[in-house]
């Protein structure tokens, strides 16, 4: 259970920082009716959990055969996290209502594909994060770390459809700027995590 709660909080803690993904939806819930903010949301969660599989089992795999490349991702993943967190507590962040999101299906569709896969740094952020924490696991819970972040990665973005749909006027510019802190945070201290393991894995 603890493998699966620490997958969670790192999978919102990945999820969380307002980025492409997380724009989409707060403007579909800020302009549309709940139920298609809703249908956004779910969409989105689709391919931000694949892609968190891709980047968890894509290089994971290899850290298992590797020990040289699993503390070389130790190191890597935990020091781009800690700057990945330093940056989302030192960024700006601003909703835009005004882009238009009165599209067909298969726009929306076409849409949260590319805010999510079109994106080369989640790509990246993603391969190094999840990586650093498949070099961390026994290879008995990964199954359950990864069934962690696909839930945050579905309470989080339904979450956000539902509170920018019931709360539209006080979703503002303060409210994000306080979600990208408390990730930015959360992150740093994960990724020291990292380091750490880094360090203790040349210990005698």
């Amino acid at each position: 259970m603890s493998v699966l709660l620490q997958g969670f909080v790192l999978g919102i803690s990945y999820v969380a920082p307002i980025g492409m993904q997380n724009l989409f939806v707060i403007n579909s819930g800020l302009r549309k009716k709940a139920s298609q903010a809703f249908l956004i949301s779910w969409i989105v969660v689709f391919f931000d959990i694949a892609l968190a599989l891709f980047c968890f089992y894509g290089i994971g795999g290899m850290l298992q055969k590797n020990q040289l490349l699993k503390q070389g991702i130790l190191l890597v993943g935990g020091l781009a996290v800690v700057a990945i967190g330093i940056g989302l507590i030192r960024s700006k962040v601003e909703a835009d209502r005004e882009i238009d999101l009165n599209e067909s299906l298969l726009k929306i569709i076409a849409s949260a594909f590319l805010v999510t896969w079109a994106n080369p740094q989640a790509i990246i952020d993603g391969t190094l994060l999840f990586g650093g924490f498949r070099a961390s696991l026994p290879a008995g819970e990964i199954h359950f770390f990864m069934l962690g972040v696909a839930l945050a990665s579905f309470v989080w973005f339904n979450g956000l459809a539902a509170a920018t749909s019931f709360f539209r006027k006080s979703f503002t510019n303060k409210v994000l700027k306080v979600i990208n802190l408390v990730c930015g945070g959360i992150l740093v201290v994960y990724g020291t995590r990292l380091i750490l393991l880094f360090m203790e894995s040349f210990a005698i």
